[in-house]
């Protein structure tokens, strides 16, 4: 098994990133075409990523719950590359907040901006969370979800970090419900080469209320992006 996971991921890495240099620069050129251009090409590059990793090394996706349209403050568990990309295909023109360091990667980094991509560095500076909340209270403006990763970075598989302390500020701010987002992609894709065939679950939990004191909100967020790290698992309601 260890050996077809290894050949898969080569075959992986080849097909992807092959079509992800089309992919990637024609939709930087599209957004600088047009608006709908700008937000289509990505969506594109993802349904090229979710194929890829779908027939070429048996990663499946399923999603539990419900996807609230509008501008929501999306806050994802994180133990993956596999849900950066996929946060491009689960929602309509979000604004993901990202490592800065991805906005360095040629081409990719250029699109990413253009699409609207809130990029932050990890030092957590009082300018850096400036900058953020005036990226993300306008896109909430124009409509948009916002994606955040609550824990600040990615984590391994059962681990259970508290929140980093830019989610409650963005929380405050936007004064938009918060929709967690559990996920137990780590196992599948795990951080380095080989990827394994098997299933990851988005679930997507009921909305909480803006306005919530700072330890509640972060509680009950907490509390719901971890509970795929225990063995209970609900019904699913839709497969890709």
């Amino acid at each position: 098994m260890t050996i077809i996971a290894f050949l898969r991921s080569c075959l992986f890495t080849v097909v992807f990133y092959l079509g992800s240099a089309v992919t990637v620069t024609g939709a930087l050129l599209a957004g600088l075409v047009s608006r709908t251009g700008l937000y289509l090409g990505p969506k594109l590059w993802a349904g090229w990523f979710l194929w890829c990793s779908r027939w070429i090394t048996g990663v499946r996706i399923n999603v539990e719950g419900e996807i609230p349209p509008g501008p929501h403050l999306f806050a994802i568990k994180h133990e993956s590359a596999y849900e950066t990309i996929m946060t491009l295909w689960l929602f309509t023109r979000p604004a993901v907040v990202m490592k800065a360091e991805l906005k360095s990667i040629p081409v990719w980094g250029a699109a990413a901006t253009r699409h609207g991509s809130i990029f932050v560095d990890r030092d957590g500076s009082a300018a850096m969370l400036r900058t953020m909340m005036k990226a993300a209270q306008a896109a909430a403006k124009d409509g948009r979800p916002v994606v955040i990763f609550p824990e600040g970075t990615r984590v391994a598989v059962g681990a259970i970090p508290p929140l980093a302390a830019g989610f409650a500020g963005l929380y405050k701010i936007l004064k938009l419900p918060v929709v967690p987002v559990a996920l137990d992609s780590g196992s599948a894709w795990p951080k380095g080469f080989i990827k394994r065939p098997g299933i990851v679950t988005f679930r997507f939990g009921t909305p909480i209320p803006p306005g919530l004191p700072r330890d509640v909100i972060e509680a009950r967020v907490h509390a719901a992006i971890n509970t795929l790290q225990a063995p209970e698992r609900m019904p699913v309601n839709s497969v890709a």
